[in-house]
């Protein structure tokens, strides 16, 4: 993958290369993890052509994947970091940009000799939503969430991976309290289901069902708990998961069926 990033980036010409944009485990692509190397491997392609490296901590940031930030989990040193969601703990919409030093320099001196940049949004900055993630991050270290993180998140990822064996699921990913299984139709060879069973969907249906919210990427379900979640609670979660995915199972071959 660095080889071909690297092909792109001389084909497209680096001096039209601003930056490289990731997040440290995809999301809403179906909680997708990197290989251990994968990062470094970038970044080494990165800093050869002098290309930023941003990395989107919207989901992964403030100890979902058992650090501070996925970019610490996954080896990340970014350039540029952008969060929202748990800065505020979501009761109000707020997100943040931060920058590092090599970034911020250039545009001070620039901004010194030619004025202030001139940027902004409607809502930058609004006190009440400022004030309320001041107040969260206060209350993430007075709790020491992400020292609970750590704690719980064993045995999350234990119970997470315990579903490949299941007939339906030919893949478990997971990192800290994030995690996603992968619906088949055959485990042996990883052959997908046909988008026309909705797979995906039907054990979702079955999961809401026995009173579980997942969330349903194609036939990839994902897990993305409340960081407070305890032990108990895990085992609630994945105990009425293997319960959807026995209806899931029923409803697909009953649907072969007919």
């Amino acid at each position: 993958m660095a080889a071909d990033l690297e092909a792109m980036i001389l084909e497209e010409g680096p001096e039209t290369v601003a930056a490289f944009i990731a997040e440290p485990i995809q999301g809403a692509g179906g909680v997708i993890v990197p290989p251990k190397t994968y990062f470094a491997k970038i970044q080494a392609v990165l800093k050869k052509y002098d290309v930023l490296m941003v990395a989107d901590e919207v989901i992964c940031g403030f100890g979902r994947t058992g650090n501070f930030w996925g970019s610490e989990t996954v080896g990340i040193k970014p350039d540029i970091l952008t969060c929202a969601k748990a800065l505020s703990a979501s009761y109000l919409p707020i997100s943040a940009v931060m920058i590092s030093e090599d970034v911020y320099q250039p545009i001070a001196q620039a901004s010194a000799d030619l004025g202030v940049l001139g940027h902004g949004y409607t809502y930058s900055a609004h006190p009440v939503c400022a004030a309320v993630a001041l107040e969260t991050l206060k209350i993430y270290e007075e709790r020491d969430l992400l020292g609970h993180v750590r704690a719980v998140s064993p045995h999350f990822e234990k119970r997470l991976h315990a579903l490949i064996d299941h007939p339906l699921i030919g893949e478990t990913r997971g990192v800290g309290l994030i995690g996603a299984v992968e619906i088949v139709a055959d485990k042996a060879t990883k052959k997908p289901f046909d988008p026309k069973a909705g797979a995906g969907a039907l054990v979702y249906k079955a999961a809401a069902e026995h009173g579980l919210i997942v969330r349903s990427i194609g036939d990839n379900i994902a897990f993305t708990p409340p960081l407070i979640i305890t032990e108990s609670q895990i085992d609630e979660l994945f105990d009425k998961m293997s319960l959807a995915l026995d209806d899931g199972l029923a409803a697909l071959k009953k649907a072969q069926a007919a």
